[in-house]
């Protein structure tokens, strides 16, 4: 029997590839969930986001994080992109972040 999957068809993933700065991981989680939960978080007020997004780290690497959320719109998530971290600096709980970009990767759900 099939389970529910992880995503809707024809919905929009974004993922962010990313590394912080050596031996700040444990620093980002906590400033990272402190900010996704403080109910500041442009995304998290858009319609278009479906669920919250989830922060995954890299089993063999500390410093190596995922980001990976699901839109139905991509549209209306490269518009708040664009205003949180179009600009040239990035929101503080990102200064860990190596090499100042954090930008999404998107992809559509097929299957």
């Amino acid at each position: 029997m099939a389970k529910e999957p992880l995503a809707a068809m024809g919905h929009t993933i974004h993922v962010y590839d990313f590394h912080v700065a050596p031996g700040t991981g444990d620093t980002f989680i906590a400033e990272f969930d402190e900010a996704d939960k403080s109910g500041t978080n442009q995304m998290h007020q858009s319609p278009a986001q479906v669920k919250d997004g989830v922060l995954c780290r890299d089993d063999d690497d500390p410093d190596h994080f995922y980001l990976l959320g699901e839109w139905t719109d991509k549209e209306a998530h490269q518009a708040i992109w664009s205003r949180v971290f179009g600009g040239d600096d990035l929101p503080e709980r990102y200064r860990f972040v190596v090499g100042g970009s954090f930008k999404p990767v998107y992809a559509t759900v097929v299957a």
